[in-house]
């Protein structure tokens, strides 16, 4: 793999966890009470569990996808 698919596969790669993530938060933002509705029928949850767990969740998976895909595209535009 040469460092240019290299950098092409990590910058696609960020940009479409980006684009789940921002699914994530507008299916939180918009129909939230809609899906805690749903999961609270399932799991024990009460609406601040839920906001929290979503919170977490979303915090997690920005810094995992800025970790594992934006800062190695980032260093390898730098170096190149």
């Amino acid at each position: 793999m040469t460092l240019d698919l290299l950098q092409a596969w990590l910058g696609w790669c960020a940009l479409l966890n980006l684009g789940v993530l921002l699914i994530w938060w507008l299916i939180v933002w918009l129909a939230g009470d809609l899906v805690f509705r749903l999961h609270s029928r399932w799991f024990r949850l009460t609406r601040e569990r839920f906001d929290a767990i979503h919170y977490a969740g979303l915090a997690a998976y920005k810094m995992a996808i800025y970790l594992v895909f934006a800062l190695p595209w980032l260093a390898l535009v730098i170096v190149r």
